[in-house]
């Protein structure tokens, strides 16, 4: 790929500015509010408005889905420096993504690392054009933040594996089309050397899902349930009994993603919400205070988001975050943990509301029992911090 020069760079941002407001919808340019605002694909897929299939089919034809990915899978093609100004201009007219997926952020980059070439070309184009919706197996009812004690088995019958267990915790397992799945394929070996990396297309015969209700009242979470299923071995990425390699470099987006996003029904700023809710005298609140608990809580949220900025260009040129996404995973969702807190001080016994036809007020307190999932998901935060100490800091164990 040949080099840009800042004419270059410069002449592609104007181009880019100029096509992001002539074919971004007016309606595709505010924060999603529920989850029909999110555009997930999958071959049962619908779009919830005509703006919406109008923005996922331009950004389609442009090829900008996923547009750092390689023009044969279906990617942009785009240099780091070209795609980091992408991101900037849809940022800065507030555009929303036009696909959601998993397959994006979490299978699309093992697969680019471990997958063979066959492999690639099947999935990888499914991924970019919308066609697949991919949810993850990995938690057991057993083995959450020791996953490596996996119980789900996998069984070699010559042309094919036969699959029995059960995942839990599998985001939107009863909408999804495939499961990239951790399973067990030697019980002799230590526990983290017996494991292999399986995709497992949901409509299986012996596949079956049953959602899960969290505290917040709604939950995209199941269980998974495997009941002699058959999966072709073509399926296995990776060597076998080698998944544990997958996983844990798999693990390093799932962390990045869940520390950089977090799940949250809040889509205005904090200081914007204490203006609502608090005294205030020309656009100023009156307690000093709260003043400085919001600054610093916006402050670290845009320094946070910067790093995180930093590093996922940095891996698109090659460079591994490795034990750094247990960095943003916990401090991600701790901070998001801490801004809902605040959040809730503000907005008093207003934000106590459960059921209201305000869905500002409702979302504050959901939100809020929502966050302290998102420390324990992926990893918990002392999980993390052990990951930190060890393979960061380098400290003794």
């Amino acid at each position: 790929m040949e080099t840009m020069t800042k004419s270059d760079l410069k002449e592609f941002r104007s181009e880019t500015k100029r096509w992001l407001e002539e074919n971004c919808p007016t309606s595709m340019r505010t924060p999603p509010k529920e989850f029909a605002d999110l555009y997930w694909g999958g071959r049962n897929s619908t779009f919830s408005s005509e703006d919406q299939k109008n923005w996922f089919t331009k950004m389609l034809e442009k090829k900008w889905i996923v547009p750092y990915w390689d023009t044969q899978y279906g990617g942009g093609g785009l240099s780091p420096e070209e795609n980091n100004i992408l991101t900037q201009e849809m940022i800065r007219i507030g555009c929303r993504k036009p696909l959601f997926s998993f397959g994006i952020s979490m299978l699309g980059p093992a697969l680019h690392q471990f997958a063979n070439k066959e492999q690639k070309m099947r999935f990888l184009p499914d991924i970019t054009s919308g066609k697949t919706w991919w949810c993850q197996g990995y938690s057991e009812p057993n083995a959450g933040s020791d996953l490596a004690g996996l119980q789900t088995k996998a069984e070699d019958k010559g042309d094919h594996y036969l699959v029995s267990g059960s995942k839990v915790w599998t985001s939107y397992a009863d909408k999804a089309d495939w499961i990239f799945c951790l399973v067990r394929t030697d019980f002799e070996a230590t526990k983290h050397n017996g494991i292999s990396f399986l995709l497992i297309d949901m409509k299986s015969a012996g596949v079956s899902t049953r959602p899960i209700k969290l505290i917040s009242g709604k939950s995209p979470f199941c269980e998974t349930f495997f009941d002699g299923v058959k999966v072709p071995k073509e399926n296995l990425i990776g060597t076998l009994n080698d998944g544990w390699t997958i996983a844990k470099y798999l693990l390093t987006h799932e962390r990045q993603m869940i520390g950089g996003v977090g799940e949250t029904d809040v889509r205005k700023a904090v200081h914007e919400i204490a203006l609502e809710n608090m005294p205030s005298k020309d656009g100023i609140l009156s307690d000093s205070i709260l003043r400085s608990e919001i600054a610093e809580i916006e402050m670290n949220d845009a320094v946070f988001e910067m790093t995180i900025q930093r590093i996922t260009d940095e891996a698109k040129t090659g460079v591994n975050a490795g034990a750094l996404s247990s960095f943003f995973k916990y401090y991600g969702t701790e901070q998001n943990v801490a801004r809902m807190e605040l959040i809730s001080s503000i907005t008093g016994t207003n934000g106590l509301l459960w059921e209201s036809d305000n869905k500002d007020a409702v979302s504050v307190v959901r939100t809020f029992c929502r966050s302290k999932g998102n420390t324990i998901e992926g990893g918990t935060s002392e999980v993390q911090l052990g990951i930190i100490s060890k393979r960061i800091l380098n400290l003794p164990s």
